[in-house]
């Protein structure tokens, strides 16, 4: 399900919980609904909507490939910027998977993972 409430947005860029990245800034926050929630933003700054779009179909395919990962009950928010238009997708998702230990989104927070 996406987030489509202005105030839900607000909600989250209020929160404390956020991770910046070079490709985009990811807002997190608890619910209640026992699913997650996405939404996505990019500026009119970026460019033409072609452009716009193509950041937030690659921000959309990173979240669908490690939503499995996530822990159930968060909403989240992914406000695309300029590099992630033409940056390589391995980085991309590098820096996805860094910004989700960082919120909290990932159980474990990946201590586990580098001791493997």
């Amino acid at each position: 399900m996406a987030l489509t409430e202005n105030r839900d947005f607000k909600r989250l860029y209020a929160s404390k919980k956020h991770a910046v990245t070079p490709f985009f800034v990811l807002y997190c926050k608890k619910n209640r609904l026992g699913f997650n929630r996405l939404g996505m933003t990019t500026g009119v700054k970026l460019g033409c909507a072609v452009k716009r779009n193509r950041i937030r179909r690659r921000l959309k395919e990173l979240y669908r490939l490690h939503e499995e990962k996530f822990g159930a009950s968060f909403d989240l928010v992914i406000v695309g910027r300029s590099r992630a238009l033409f940056a390589p997708f391995a980085a991309m998702e590098a820096a996805f998977l860094d910004a989700a230990r960082t919120v909290g989104l990932i159980a474990g927070s990946g201590k586990k993972e580098g001791r493997q």
